[in-house]
């Protein structure tokens, strides 16, 4: 069955998969936990593509509560079941109380993020069952005992699995001073930044938005009205979208990502911000849900990572959907690794692009949309 999952609405190309060796670990290691769990015991956290939740319940399982992160990961989820005519036994919610509360076995896999790990095993600690066991797996190539040590803060016992094709599993049991996620706060470049545990760059700046911020035009002579706001693509934990709030007092902002945890942490920095009124955040893949020739400013760091694999194929779709969304005479300014090298992409793809910045490792660039 899992060998016929698919990554889509997600990017799909040769070497990115929808089901890996961890996935596989895990649910065997779960195995006979899982047989004797009841109809809403059993919980998964960080599926990718649904190979968790969906083995699962090609196992039997019922009543499944499942989290993932990525908007086209659940989009995925969802697909993969349709076509399994598996859609009945789970239900995908927030990464919150309800999702975990009474939880009797968890299917983990474990984040490249410590930060995000430490807020899984919070909350699983402060809601799930007392006697809840979780499985939390991963590639050895992003594991590190450092995992161990987190999941020691909420788990009296923490026992390891023997690897296998380069996997490995980690077995929480006795759960204990769980609380739930706080958002990490700091204060860069004028902006009161909240993030959650795996929002990209945590709280700081990453040094390609620092150059952006230091060459975005501080007062934008279009947009920044209520049917024309400036738009923060990608907007990891938003400072960008809150960076041109605050430097336009009456400018109303647009922040989207598909990441949950990114939209959450753009909330919590726009609120932090004072400009929560002035700034509608939201889950979204690229800009689908905004109309064509409706913005006059987009701003994007496109991302290069698929979960953990590096790929040139993310920020071309970006780029079409933000042609699609600028109006006449809009403007995208983007940051990009200069090894991508992007400007005839953006040449192609939105319109004139001029170089506005460079250094050493980052390019800035201004396109404009005929």
């Amino acid at each position: 069955m899992l060998e016929e999952l698919r990554r889509w609405p997600d990017i799909e190309a040769p070497g990115l998969v929808a089901v890996d060796a961890a996935d596989r670990l895990v649910l065997d290691e779960s195995a006979s936990q899982r047989g004797s769990a009841t109809a809403g015991d059993l919980v998964v956290i960080g599926d990718a593509y649904g190979a968790l939740t969906l083995g699962a319940v090609h196992a039997g399982a019922t009543g499944i509560r499942t989290h993932v992160d990525a908007l086209t990961g659940s989009r995925a989820l969802e697909s993969n079941a349709a076509n399994l005519d598996l859609g009945e036994h789970f239900r995908v919610l927030p990464l919150n109380a309800e999702l975990v509360r009474g939880a009797r076995v968890v299917l983990l896999r474990l984040p490249r993020s410590l930060d995000a790990l430490r807020d899984f095993a919070g909350l699983i600690a402060a809601h799930a069952d007392p006697e809840v066991v979780v499985f939390a797996g991963g590639r050895l190539k992003h594991m590190s005992v450092s995992m161990n040590t987190v999941l020691s803060e909420f788990f009296g016992r923490v026992d390891v699995t023997h690897a296998r094709q380069k996997s490995r599993v980690l077995i929480a049991r006795e759960p204990h001073d769980g609380r739930d996620p706080i958002p990490a706060a700091a204060h860069v470049e004028g902006i009161e930044v909240r993030a959650f545990g795996g929002a990209f760059a945590g709280a700081r700046l990453d040094i390609g938005t620092r150059l952006l911020l230091e060459h975005l035009p501080t007062d934008l002579s279009r947009g920044g009205t209520a049917d024309d706001p400036f738009i923060d693509l990608a907007c990891g934990t938003g400072i960008v979208g809150a960076w041109m709030a605050t430097r336009n007092p009456s400018a109303h902002v647009y922040a989207c990502d598909q990441s949950a945890v990114a939209v959450e942490s753009a909330r919590a920095t726009m609120r932090a911000n004072g400009v929560q009124d002035r700034a509608e955040v939201v889950r979204d893949d690229a800009l689908s849900a905004r109309p064509s020739a409706s913005a006059s400013v987009i701003a994007l760091n496109p991302p290069f990572h698929s979960g953990a694999a590096v790929t040139d194929l993310l920020a071309p779709r970006l780029f079409a959907d933000a042609a699609r969304v600028l109006r006449p005479g809009g403007q995208l300014w983007c940051v990009w690794n200069s090894a991508m090298k992007y400007r005839q992409q953006l040449e192609r793809t939105v319109g004139p692009t001029r170089q506005v910045a460079r250094n050493a490792k980052f390019t800035i660039t201004a396109s404009t949309r005929p």
